[in-house]
């Protein structure tokens, strides 16, 4: 079981712009990136696709085409990834959905604490903090 988790779409569109970080005027390819990352083309095309429609990536055409950053690895913070895919990070809240616990949660300030650090971790680090961290 994992305690923290994103979602494949998160996941996939961290891990791929990880990958551009590491040569940002480079194209890579949809399908050389699912293949190393054992996803769906179909999965990782979508979720780059809409990377690029929100302005984090361009596409590039031609036979040296695919996609690239369209802005520098140190201006992308892992938060503009996560909320380009997933919307706004919210409020932390109850692990049920609806507090059971009439306001006095049982895990005390848990819940808040981790998803504080969580937040901050994806406003402060960058793709190119991440660049070195994977391998092609």
């Amino acid at each position: 079981m994992q305690l923290l988790r994103f979602s494949e779409t998160v996941s996939l569109g961290l891990h791929a712009m990880a990958v551009l970080a590491q040569s940002p005027n480079k194209a890579r390819r949809n399908g050389q990136m699912a293949q190393r990352f054992h996803a769906s083309e179909n999965t990782l095309s979508k979720v780059l696709q809409r990377l690029a429609h929100v302005g984090l990536l361009e596409s590039v055409r031609g036979p040296a085409g695919g996609y690239r950053l369209a802005k520098s690895p140190e201006k992308i913070r892992l938060l503009d990834v996560y909320e380009a895919l997933e919307g706004p990070l919210g409020k932390a809240g109850c692990l049920l959905g609806n507090p059971a616990c009439n306001g006095h949660c049982i895990l005390g300030g848990l819940v808040e604490e981790v998803h504080e650090k969580v937040k901050g971790y994806l406003e402060k680090t960058t793709l190119k903090d991440l660049a070195g961290s994977i391998e092609i």
